[in-house]
């Protein structure tokens, strides 16, 4: 069945409403009617199976027969933090990419090397939601503002695991120990092409983060982000 987005306050026990451009979707682009089966998800973890009851000009009504909870979503919980790019296309592909995966919570990152001083959020935001569609999960992953790394590193205590990846040392977390456990959550930040600072990084070895080495190859930003992505959550 195809998939829909329905915000939390538009859900009762027993239907829900669907307005606004997912309405727009539903009606125009899908053509949906009154008696199709379509899949709702609420972007906090829950899937619902519903019969549509009502389709007006400006709404849809739909009766819910039956609700999933952490619907196709990982065990754990993982936050990224990459630093933004300078071509703007990339850190598209990475929300997207991201979002597929499983990542909850994604973090638009400025380090002392970073070019671009704008983040899109908005944007980036609304690619999260397709790719959440797209991909089947019931969870929007949230994308942060831009986040001065110096303010991330303050903020990252509620993580239980916290690694930073680094392209030149090889002593550290080997790849077998990401995988992440139920239940469990992690923070992992990814810096740009050129790496992290020496003083950017020892800051984040003092504040409890550990160095993850991916190999002798030189990784882009965003590849980096989804091979970290992947180990931790596959």
């Amino acid at each position: 069945m195809d998939y829909f987005y329905c915000p939390p306050e538009k859900i009762s026990d027993n239907d829900l409403i669907i307005e606004g451009e997912e309405f727009s979707h539903l009606a125009h682009v899908m053509r949906k009617k009154e008696g199709d089966e379509i899949i709702v998800v609420d972007g906090r973890g829950s899937a619902y199976e519903v019969v549509l009851e009502m389709v007006t000009r400006r709404l849809a009504r739909g009766v819910i027969r039956r609700v999933f909870r952490r619907y196709h979503e990982p065990s754990a919980n993982v936050t990224l933090a990459a630093v933004i790019l300078k071509n703007p296309s990339k850190f598209d592909f990475l929300v997207e990419k991201l979002t597929e995966i499983g990542v909850m919570e994604i973090i638009p990152l400025r380090t002392e090397r970073t070019i671009p001083s704008h983040a899109k959020n908005d944007r980036w935001q609304k690619l999260a939601l397709s790719a959440m569609k797209q991909c089947g999960r019931s969870y929007l992953p949230a994308v942060r503002e831009l986040t001065p790394l110096d303010s991330l590193i303050g903020d990252g205590g509620t993580a239980g695991r916290k690694f930073i990846a680094h392209e030149r040392l090889d002593e550290g977390v080997s790849l077998g120990e990401l995988r992440s456990a139920p239940g469990e959550s992690t923070l992992v930040l990814v810096g740009p092409e050129g790496g992290f600072s020496d003083e950017e990084f020892s800051r984040c070895l003092r504040s409890g983060f550990k160095p993850v080495f991916l190999g002798d190859r030189r990784l882009r930003t965003e590849t980096a982000a989804i091979v970290l992505a992947s180990l931790l959550l596959y």
